[in-house]
């Protein structure tokens, strides 16, 4: 399973010792309102857990818990995953944050590393990200990253708009610039 670092953060595959982070992040419903529309369950958090150690297990990729590096605090998860948890469907980022770490950019350097790390190793075509049309913070980053806007759908039972950025738009992102500098 692969270690992230960044700046200011420790990007680390899901296990268990990190539930109760997550579940804490997880059951806020102002969090949750954009992913799954209700808090968590403590069930549903262990769930997400035995999702992602498979997935980790079976891909090599799946979803992070951000670390503050400064305070061991967990602020944060993203992910490198299939859209629509679909093997044939494209990779996709995706993170939310705690709200005491929303507006300190830890979602794009986060995000950052985590698209830097799947076009370097996993070498896809694209990566896309999907938000409700309403989550314009999740959109920003996007667009941080040098994400395109490429139409609406529905995916995870919501409609959503979708952003994509291929290898070489990628290439020649300011994001790359700044991964490769954090690197």
């Amino acid at each position: 399973m692969t270690l992230l670092i960044t700046p200011r953060l420790r990007l680390e595959p899901l296990e268990d010792r990190h539930f109760d982070g997550l579940y804490e992040l997880n059951r806020d419903p102002v969090v949750m309102r954009y992913i799954t529309g209700r808090p968590d369950t403590p069930e549903d958090t262990q769930s997400m857990i035995e999702r992602v150690k498979a997935r980790w297990a079976e891909f090599g990729y799946s979803w992070w818990g951000f670390i503050r590096q400064d305070s061991g605090a967990f602020v944060g998860t993203g992910c490198i995953q299939h859209l629509n948890r679909d093997p044939a469907g494209p990779l996709e980022t995706g993170w939310r944050l705690r709200q005491d770490a929303w507006g300190q950019g830890y979602a794009s350097e986060a995000a950052r590393h985590m698209v830097g790390w799947a076009f370097r190793t996993l070498q896809p075509e694209l990566i896309c990200a999907v938000c409700q049309p309403e989550n314009t913070p999740s959109s920003t980053v996007m667009e941080r990253l040098g994400m395109k806007f490429t139409g609406t759908g529905r995916w995870y039972d919501m409609d959503c708009k979708r952003y994509d950025i291929t290898a070489a738009q990628w290439l020649a992102s300011p994001a790359k610039t700044k991964y490769d500098a954090e690197a």
